[in-house]
């Protein structure tokens, strides 16, 4: 019988030594989980933020434009429209809690730099601008006014949606203007900027994903895959959790099934003591 205790005691002490090795297991993913969640937050927050701050300097900039010039109704709904913009916009970024939530910010500021684009167009006596994707090289750039062909260095030819001082720049053979952000030590284009990224740039392109225009660009090659990791990074990380989630899960089942071998050599040492 004293056989049958300490084997008992033995399977015990196994199988919760187990269960805690286990629990501190998950509590650390998870505690990295945070991290990582909390590291992209602040990092697409600092993008948007930049973003914001440059919305309000333009509308500064409008008021000198607009000095001066009678404002009729339809002028007066567009500048309000762009006003509105950049409440909403500093509002939306007040109440982010999840990286995904940047998106709401940078969607405000893509129709609030359409809505200044119509103003400058009304007080020029130009037509109004065609509703356009943003500027592929920066989306703080505005709409843009049209396509281009154009190659990152050692990259496929595409035609991209620019702006019109940067398809000025592209024809005459000069780079673009290109938004860079920091990565580690160094800046990049904000298309290799990785998942961090992702939301602040859908909320730019997500109403036009999709269109004919993007549809080749944006989802096809550009920041879906080829070009960068920005959309093809978000696929990747889910799939490195899905894989996370299924080799903790794995790991729990091999550990109940050890634990349950245990207690079946337990039973059979067990009715091997009784017999004997």
């Amino acid at each position: 019988m004293a056989e049958f205790v300490v084997l008992l005691v033995i399977v015990l002490l196994v199988g919760g030594g187990a269960a805690l090795y286990r629990r501190r297991a998950i509590a650390e993913q998870q505690a990295q989980e945070r991290a990582e969640l909390e590291s992209q937050l602040s990092t697409s927050r600092r993008a948007a933020d930049e973003d914001v701050t440059k919305f309000g300097e333009e509308l500064q900039r409008l008021d000198v434009d607009v000095a001066g010039h009678p404002l009729d109704e339809p002028m007066q709904q567009d500048y309000q429209r762009a006003l509105d913009a950049y409440e909403d916009a500093k509002t939306s970024l007040d109440a982010v809690r999840q990286p995904a939530e940047i998106k709401h910010v940078t969607s405000i500021l893509e129709d609030g730099r359409y809505a200044i684009a119509c103003v400058k167009a009304r007080v020029g006596n130009r037509p109004l601008p065609a509703k356009r994707p943003p500027c592929f090289f920066n989306p703080a750039h505005g709409p843009s006014s049209s396509d281009v062909e154009w190659a990152p260095p050692g990259g496929a030819l595409r035609s991209v949606p620019a702006c019109p001082a940067d398809a000025e720049r592209v024809l005459a053979g000069a780079d673009p203007y290109i938004r860079t952000v920091q990565v580690g030590a160094q800046r990049v284009p904000y298309w290799e900027g990785g998942p961090a990224y992702a939301p602040w740039a859908q909320g730019y392109y997500s109403r036009w994903s999709g269109s004919d225009m993007l549809s080749g660009m944006l989802i096809g090659s550009f920041l879906f895959g080829g070009m960068g990791p920005i959309f093809g990074g978000i696929g990747e990380g889910l799939g490195g959790l899905g894989e996370g989630v299924g080799d903790m899960m794995g790991g729990i089942g091999d550990g109940l099934g050890d634990i349950g071998g245990g207690i079946g050599d337990m039973f059979g040492g067990i009715g091997d003591f009784f017999d004997n």
